[in-house]
């Protein structure tokens, strides 16, 4: 079975830290660029960081730069979105997702209408103020 799961969410205070796990099985993630998205009900989703297959190349969403840190570890088959400085409006469900594109540009992977070929189900991340 082909799936995606997130890991690693909770209940933090404004300031904390979480880091949240995007787990592969069934498919070898390091043939995937993979995208962090966040959605909270009644909007959009928000693509919040995107990173590619190596891991050479990121992209943020602004207003998480400096706060949020993707990395991924293909030998373990999982891609990580450390979370510090966490303000109330981090508040979302979380997801990530994984693109086998080549030549898109993260920028465009982390929008909001980039079709990914995988995505999981979520994690919920709330941040208390």
């Amino acid at each position: 079975q082909l799936q995606l799961v997130e890991s690693g969410g909770g209940v933090v205070q404004t300031g904390g830290s979480l880091k949240l796990s995007c787990a592969a099985s069934g498919f070898t993630l390091e043939n995937y660029s993979i995208g962090w998205f966040r959605q909270t009900p009644g909007k959009e989703r928000e693509g919040v960081s995107c990173i590619s297959k190596r891991g050479e190349d990121t992209h943020y969403l602004d207003s998480v730069k400096s706060r949020f840190t993707v990395s991924r570890d293909n030998a373990k088959n999982t891609v990580y979105l450390q979370m510090s400085s966490l303000k109330p409006e981090d508040t979302a469900v979380y997801y990530c997702a994984a693109s086998n594109a080549w030549g898109v540009p993260l920028s465009s992977m982390c929008s909001r209408d980039f079709q990914y070929d995988y995505a999981g189900q979520g994690t919920q991340v709330t941040v208390s103020a």
